[in-house]
């Protein structure tokens, strides 16, 4: 049977490793020839396919979280242990998941509504927001900011205990319009007082560590919030910012970004995917028309994004069959300036361009010399001298490599761990 052809005159081998670099980490050989076989449109329904139990991670234990008292380092040792294990945790589930767009897409609300470790401090709060994107992540979008917002992590991120009547905090409501459900300059101060003022009262229980509403301390007045009067509590917010059009084209922009490239809400592309994510702002429904948009595939989006360290990391032990190791891992990503759980601000990570600097390149070509030491390299040891460019783009999924790489690469196809150091950091392979 001839092979699928995609709108591009690419084949659907090649279409579906670009899907598996945007919608997860990349795929390894036997997986690509297995969605191959399936058809794209196939393949992404898989993808979608929340309900499916992933086999891959199913018997991975959940990280574990306790209470130690003594003195200021035994607790800091403690946290910082329990932070370790569970980012090790975490890339594990990238590295070893079936379906790997649950976890790529955990990976996106996290850097969306952006909490980090550092101020929240505790390990087990940033796990229950890591789940809540597991499991609503792919739904509705109004139930997940609502769930957001509610969140212990998000509450001690943005000072939610500081918000009461009589001093309304406004950080919250603040990032809440611009960060998260309309950007820059589609909402007015006074909307982000009256918001500020409708979420006062809600805690985080220091008995629980869960959401907690304070009658005396919230303000039941009316208030004017987008031209509506009313008294408005924190819910209400949430509902009406999310109902606004400037949102459904916000939220949209943002996904298109970072699964295809870079652009802005008022591009026509977006009022066109729009049209898939309202009236219902479901999530799962955007992602597919993205997906099969012919523009996901057109050789501006191949090569529209860099990728993070994390989703560079996760990819290259993905493709090799590695798992996290320690803290020999962490040290990488570290130098690599991207750790999970502790983002730079509440504005997330920066993209792209930030991720190809000098420090980066340095960064990566450590870890891939690293990752090649121990690599199992027979599927490129064993063919011959010329075929060894070609066996190792298959074992990464990359279509191939430009004239630059090429020539770079035979010269050291004599050695298959220097032919793989040297592919990870080419740029057919850093692109996402």
């Amino acid at each position: 049977m001839a092979e699928e052809q995609g709108t591009q005159g690419r084949t659907t081998r090649s279409r579906i490793a670009h899907l598996y670099r945007r919608a997860g980490f990349g795929a390894r050989p036997e997986e690509l020839d297995a969605a191959a076989a399936r058809g794209y449109r196939v393949t992404v329904d898989h993808l979608l396919d929340a309900d499916a139990t992933d086999p891959g991670v199913a018997t991975m234990a959940d990280p574990t979280f306790s209470k130690v008292f003594g003195d200021f380092m035994t607790v800091r040792r403690h946290r910082r242990h329990e932070a370790s294990q569970m980012m090790l945790w975490w890339i594990n589930r990238m590295i070893a998941a079936t379906n790997p767009l649950p976890e790529k897409l955990t990976l996106f609300w996290h850097d969306h509504f952006a909490t980090s470790l550092q101020k929240v401090g505790s390990p087990e709060l940033m796990f229950r927001q890591n789940q809540l994107f597991r499991t609503m992540g792919a739904g509705r979008f109004e139930p997940l900011a609502q769930a957001v917002a509610k969140d212990a992590a998000m509450m001690v991120w943005l000072d939610s205990n500081s918000n009461k009547r009589e001093s309304p905090n406004e950080n919250f409501a603040r990032e809440l319009f611009e960060l998260f459900t309309l950007g820059a300059g589609n909402y007015s101060e006074a909307d982000v007082k009256a918001a500020a003022r409708a979420f006062t009262g809600w805690r985080v229980s220091p008995r629980t560590q869960q959401f907690a509403f304070a009658p005396r301390l919230h303000d039941g007045d009316a208030k004017v919030l987008f031209g509506e009067t009313g008294s408005f509590g924190g819910d209400d917010v949430v509902r009406l910012v999310t109902g606004r059009p400037e949102c459904a084209r916000f939220v949209t922009a943002q996904l298109w970004s970072h699964f295809a490239r870079p652009v802005t809400p008022d591009d026509p592309l977006v009022a066109e995917l729009t049209d898939a994510f309202t009236p219902e702002l479901d999530v799962r429904a955007l992602l597919r028309a993205m997906f099969l948009h012919p523009e996901f595939d057109s050789a501006s989006t191949r090569t529209g994004l860099v990728k993070q360290p994390i989703e560079y990391v996760a990819g290259a032990l993905r493709a090799l069959g590695r798992r996290a190791e320690g803290v020999d891992l962490l040290r990488a990503l570290r130098q690599l300036d991207q750790e999970p759980f502790v983002p730079p601000s509440v504005g997330g990570w920066p993209a792209n361009g930030y991720w190809i600097s000098t420090a980066s390149s340095l960064g990566r070509m450590r870890f891939a010399e690293a990752v090649a030491r121990d690599a199992d390299l027979t599927p490129v040891a064993s063919v011959s001298r010329r075929a060894r460019p070609e066996a190792v783009a298959h074992l990464l999924s990359v279509d191939g490599w430009g004239a630059t790489t090429t020539r770079a690469l035979e010269k050291v196809a004599d050695e298959p761990r220097s032919l793989l150091t040297l592919a990870l950091v080419a740029p057919e392979y850093v692109l996402a």
